[in-house]
């Protein structure tokens, strides 16, 4: 028996890492899914199971080496080897410059960029001996230009599309397709209707970004023929202002 084809999403929120979770299922890769605290992924695996698919939960930290080692040889000496990986976590806070202290830049720097760093450095490590895989970022409009209130997170937005701009120089000659996707926009996410409910009241007009649509454009992404490769994909709802 063949060994399966696995997605990994470190970052398997509510959103669009379960989305994206939901969509490799549902083309019949097994899942891997990562949150820092396992029991919150308990909803995603009752809804991939529920529709068929194949899914495994861990609890991991994607700021601690040892934890990401662990986890991806594990992944591969248990379940399978990892043919798509994606990186989704966030780190999107908001202080005044003054008011950002070291404790929460180092975090947020941890977030975005180191975790991706430890993702991406095991996933390569076993893609090259395949000469095959790919490695996907999730971005924001932070990757691209800093704002007021945001020195921290686009601060490491920025290392994260450096780190895939360099991942994929270096490893597209060796058979791995290495992609950046800025999302620039609100997602339908129980936190843009908390916080934000008039740009959220714009869901009937297409107005912020669905998760399923952003799971699409992954597996796109991943599906891409080699002479035709992506690296850096944005995606934004209609009324955005770029």
């Amino acid at each position: 028996m063949s060994d399966p084809k696995v997605a990994l999403i470190v970052g398997g929120g509510d959103a669009t890492g379960g989305a994206i979770a939901r969509r490799f299922a549902a083309e019949g890769y097994t899942v891997c899914v990562t949150r820092r605290t396992v029991e919150k992924l308990a909803g995603l695996v009752a809804a991939i199971e529920a529709a068929g698919g194949t899914v495994h939960a861990f609890g991991s930290d994607a700021r601690r080496e040892e934890q990401v080692e662990a986890l991806i040889e594990e992944i591969e000496t248990e379940i399978g080897p990892i043919e798509v990986a994606v990186y989704n976590v966030g780190g999107n806070v908001r202080f005044p410059i003054a008011e950002t202290t070291m404790r929460v830049y180092f975090k947020v720097w941890e977030m975005c960029a180191l975790g991706g760093f430890l993702m991406g450095r095991e996933v390569a490590k076993r893609m090259q001996e395949r000469k095959r895989g790919t490695i996907l970022f999730t971005g924001a409009t932070a990757s691209l230009r800093g704002g007021s209130g945001f020195a921290a997170f686009a601060s490491g937005k920025h290392a994260l599309r450096a780190l895939a701009q360099s991942m994929a120089r270096e490893l597209a000659p060796k058979g791995i397709h290495v992609a950046h996707v800025v999302i620039d926009g609100a997602i339908d996410t129980q936190f843009i209707a908390e916080m934000f409910p008039e740009r959220y009241a714009l869901k009937d007009q297409d107005g912020i970004l669905n998760p399923e649509h952003i799971a699409e454009a992954y597996l796109m992404l991943h599906n891409q023929p080699r002479s035709a490769w992506t690296f850096e994909m944005d995606m934004r709802p209609w009324i955005e202002n770029w």
